[in-house]
């Protein structure tokens, strides 16, 4: 089914402040690198790392912050499994920010100090944002996430849905939860959407995130309201620096909708606005 009522308003491609080149990056993969202008006047490297997802878009939300944030994007293919399994290397974010940092180094004329990275993804992408939150040393390098319709796991047993019995498996989901609390307290910054898609054989992003509330005592506050792109947001989270939205459609276009929600999305996480 494909529902009709809602806009699925669609981004198109601007142009940016800044320059766009590319590297060899994990799993011998392009990474996209977009440096606006203003970096040089930074005294620490911004960087947002995005997961999955035609590059320009997530480069012209990082372009839209205005503030001097760089942005690299990673796509390795579909399905979470390739992230998971190319990020569960304890060497390759490492590696991934080492090499930012030496082109922006070459492109601005000075070295700067790397801050906490702020990691986004979509869809599969979110595969790689959870094993590197599971590893201390990497988890105390990101200061903030963002994760569009994109947080998923498996059933126990698999493939067998809840309503017949099933359970989720938290294995992948219990890093993304101590980040939570952390958010919770503060301490970080956290954003979570979901659509209300239910693929059928994996747990659902619905599902994932009432684990996530329910693992921090924390409950959904019923919401009406229009998000970005003409989507309908149904529900509301927040405590401290988390936050959980809930939006309406189980279709392909409202899960793509929010990738292109992405420049307002990532705008708040980051406290560009309320």
């Amino acid at each position: 089914m494909v529902e009709t009522t809602r806009a699925h308003e669609r981004l198109t491609p601007n142009t940016l402040g800044g320059d766009t080149l590319s590297f060899v990056g994990p799993g011998g993969r392009a990474v996209a690198l977009f440096i606006p202008h203003s970096a040089a006047r930074r005294d620490s490297l911004h960087l947002v790392v995005h997961f999955f997802g035609a590059s320009w878009l997530p480069m012209q939300a990082v372009d839209a912050l205005g503030d001097g944030t760089v942005a690299a994007v990673v796509n390795l293919g579909g399905g979470s499994g390739i992230y998971h399994r190319t990020f569960s290397d304890p060497t390759a974010f490492p590696a991934l920010l080492d090499s930012v940092q030496s082109h922006v180094t070459r492109r601005i004329g000075r070295t700067l100090p790397v801050a906490r990275a702020t990691l986004t993804a979509f869809s599969a992408g979110h595969g790689a944002v959870r094993v590197i939150l599971r590893e201390p040393a990497l988890e105390s390098r990101v200061g903030a996430v963002l994760l569009l319709d994109g947080l998923h796991t498996s059933y126990v047993p698999e493939g067998k849905p809840v309503a017949d019995g099933g359970v989720l498996d938290s294995t992948n989901l219990i890093a993304v939860r101590d980040f939570a609390r952390r958010a919770a307290r503060g301490e970080a910054r956290l954003l979570i959407t979901h659509s209300t898609i239910f693929p059928g054989t994996y747990a659902s992003t619905t599902e994932t995130a009432d684990w996530l509330l329910h693992s921090l005592g924390l409950r959904r506050t019923a919401v009406l309201a229009w998000g970005p792109r003409g989507m309908q947001q149904l529900s509301a989270v927040r405590s401290g620096g988390f936050r959980v939205y809930g939006y309406a459609g189980n279709s392909a276009p409202d899960h793509v909708d929010q990738l292109h929600a992405m420049p307002e999305l990532l705008a708040e996480l980051l406290g560009h606005r309320n």
